[in-house]
């Protein structure tokens, strides 16, 4: 799949939209979920253009990857929910309900997770 510069997550990273911004480095942008499904939804996207975790995955660079991971850490800092836990998620492609052609993860909580499909 070939990355689509004119998806929402890239016009977020241009500045061309507006988002509340949680946390953003060289690497990531996080900001909240403009339609949340719990008390914290946010989103952490890579700067880089990659289309979904298997493109980030084969095509990040390994500082790119670390990144990435790292900010989930501090994200949860500063959203407090490092001890009471949060729910992290990737939507990849088609089956697995992926909307913007963006690799992006989704970090909910506040409070109980429900199930993980509901049905």
């Amino acid at each position: 799949m070939i990355y689509n510069s004119k998806n929402i997550f890239a016009k977020i990273l241009r500045g061309e939209i507006p988002n509340n911004t949680v946390y953003e480095d060289e690497y990531v942008l996080c900001f909240d979920d403009v339609n949340p499904q719990m008390p914290i939804h946010c989103l952490i996207i890579p700067k880089g253009a990659y289309v979904n975790l298997n493109d980030f995955s084969r095509n990040a660079s390994d500082e790119e990857i670390v990144g990435f991971y790292r900010a989930v850490e501090k994200i949860v800092e500063i959203k407090k929910m490092s001890g009471s836990g949060y729910r992290a998620i990737f939507n990849t492609d088609d089956h697995g309900g992926q909307e913007v052609p963006h690799m992006h993860m989704h970090i909910l909580g506040g409070e109980k997770c429900p199930s993980m499909i509901v049905k």
